[in-house]
Formats: C-alpha cells, structure tokens, sequence
C-alpha cells in the first residue's frame, strides 16, 4: 500500500485550530477508505520564528520536497518583525519556491448557507506566479520600484508559457464539468499584457474544440458575477484579478470563511483557505474550519486524478459530504448563524464520517 505524506503547517492566528480540525477528519475519512497517510507537523509563521528565527525555514521547505502535498494554515505576516516584513511571506514564497502555478478556487452555493446568489456552482483557474503581484513576479527582488518620494512603479510579468500552462488547466477542468470556459482580463486597456494573456488563451482553446469560449473584462466581470453568476463554469485570469474574483464569488456564495483553494504544479499541492488569520478570535475556538477541510479535500481529489487511487477519491468525497450534510441539518459555527464551537462541529463531521 502507498503511503502518502502530507505536510501540516499550521501557521498563525486561528490556523492552529481549524488545522487540527482538517487533521482530524482527514484522519477518520482516510481510515475508514484504508489510504495510508503519514502526517509531518512543520513550523511556519510565529511557531517557526520563535524556533529557527524565520517565518519559513529551511528545513520545512526541505521536508515539503519529499511529500505529496500539505496544508497550509493562514499566516499573520503583517504583525511579524520588520526583517521578515520586507520579505516574501511564507505562502507567497511557498508557491515561488516550488512553481505552484495552478492557483483553484471553487465557489458554490452550500444548503443551508444564506448567500447573495443563487445556483452556482464555478471554479476560477487563477495564474499563481507572474502578474502585477511584485512578490512572484521577479527572479530576485520584487517588482515594484519606489523612484522618488512620490513615485512608485509596479512591473507586471506576462510570459506565453505561464499563461499557456494555466489555460490547459482550465481547459481539463472545462472538459470535465460543462464545457464553458470564459477568459478574464484588460485587454482593451492593457493590449500588450493582458491582451497576450487574451490571445494565449484563445490559441490553447483550439486544443478544446468542446468547450465553448467566451471573455470579459475585469470591471464587467464583476457585475457579471453578482447579477449572473450561475451562467459560469470555469473562469481563467491572471494573477491579481484571480484574487479579487475568488474573494467576490466567496462572499457571494455565503462567506470567504468558507471558500476553499489549493495551489498546484504537475507534481505536488498545497491546500490553502482563502481566508486569513482572524488573530481577534484565534485561541476562542470560534473559528470556522470550513474553508480549509474543502481546501484538504480538494487536495486529495487532485491526488486521485494524478494517481489515479479511487481510494482517494472516495476520502474527498467523505470529507465534502459530511460538511455539506452537517449544514443541511442546522449544524454551523457562529459566523454563519450557527452555535457550534470549532471543536463541536469537526465532531460533528467525525460521527458522519
């Protein structure tokens, strides 16, 4: 039987608790379908810069090369020392490091979740490593340049085989969900880089005579988005619009507290929730894990479609369906209107496993 290692970096704030949490049901799901998974607890954030005096050290950037995929907790970079500040924070340098180009984030209307949208059920293929983000965007350095006082530049980097390789991604996963795929981006303004991401795409979409192709712009994307969302299936754009268009469809669907990421390259994954490190409430068990155990799930998904294990499937499969049941009984935190503790609800989903 293949053993699979799966790195837990548990990172800052109310990373902690709702890690534990997707350590838990990840656990109980991957007993009861016999995967054999071997968890290596990591330091990342605070825990790393008490112990090796760096938010991500060496050594657990060393001990990721050798596993399948890992979780990652939310970070609090803003509140670290000024010698890390200026530096790359540890999920930025994580997806720099190991080229996870492959940023996805699902948005989806979950039963007993009030949300502002109906009916949808898309996923944004978000390009991970070039763009206007000057932390990903350089070899060395970042890409921003402040000339004098009152003058800042940003460089945003767009290469044919970034965007190549995002646009396939989509493209597979158009493929396997409704065959429609629509482009974002700022072609009419910015014709030389946005438009060469346009242009990229639609080349690559002669790879996929099936499914149908249309585009937007940014701006119009989001209206779009909140007055027509369940007309989308899979969205591609680059680096910053992939951002800002997750965070729109989390809020839209019912709260970025529960939407889910991962970030992948054709070899390994990281499962990462889309929001932050809430420190007001961390240590309260308050916080809602949610987004994290869809981000763990997926992340086991995507091992089942690179391996090819039906075992693995069926561990995402469990982790999605005792959430999704635990909402339709009533069962939330209480940022959802819910009563639930972090810990009472992970016991929740443990006794539906």
């Amino acid at each position: 039987m293949k053993t699979y290692k799966i790195g837990v970096l548990k990172g800052d704030g109310i990373g902690t608790e709702i890690v534990e949490s997707a350590v838990k049901v990840l656990t109980k799901a991957a007993e009861k379908y016999e995967v054999d998974i071997e968890l290596m607890d990591l330091p990342v954030g605070w825990e790393a810069i008490e112990s090796h005096d760096h938010p991500l050290p060496e050594s657990t950037v060393n001990a990721l090369k050798s596993v399948a995929g890992w979780i990652l907790g939310p970070h609090d970079s803003a509140s670290y020392p000024e010698e890390h500040k200026e530096k790359r924070n540890p999920s930025g340098e994580l997806r720099h490091i190991f080229d996870l180009f492959s940023n996805v984030r699902p948005a989806k209307n979950l039963s007993g979740i009030k949300s502002v949208v109906e009916n949808t059920d898309l996923i944004i293929y978000r390009e991970n490593t070039e763009g206007f983000y000057a932390d990903r965007n350089m070899f060395k350095g970042k890409g921003e340049f402040r000339v004098t006082e009152d003058v800042a530049l940003a460089t945003g980097v767009f290469t044919k085989k970034a965007v190549e390789r995002i646009a396939h991604e989509a493209f597979k996963a158009a493929m396997r969900r409704r065959k429609k795929l629509t482009v974002v981006h700022k072609a009419n303004v910015l014709s030389m880089s946005s438009g060469l991401f346009l242009e990229v795409c639609m080349e690559i979409s002669k790879e996929y005579p099936e499914v149908e192709v249309d585009d937007y712009h940014i701006d119009a994307m989001t209206a779009h988005l909140v007055r027509r969302s369940q007309d989308f299936d899979v969205i591609v754009t680059e680096n910053m619009f992939g951002d800002i268009l997750s965070d729109l469809t989390g809020e839209l669907t019912g709260s970025l507290g529960i939407a889910p990421s991962i970030n992948t390259n054709e070899q390994m994954g990281m499962a990462q929730a889309a929001h932050g490190s809430a420190p007001d409430i961390a240590g309260k068990d308050l916080a809602n894990p949610i987004g994290i155990l869809f981000s763990t799930a997926m992340l086991f998904n995507w091992l089942y479609m690179k391996d090819g294990n039906e075992k693995l499937k069926k561990v995402h499969e469990s982790i999605e369906n005792s959430i999704q049941q635990a909402l339709y009984e009533g069962h939330a935190t209480k940022d959802l209107g819910g009563d639930h503790s972090t810990t009472g609800f992970t016991e929740i989903l443990l006794k539906k496993i």
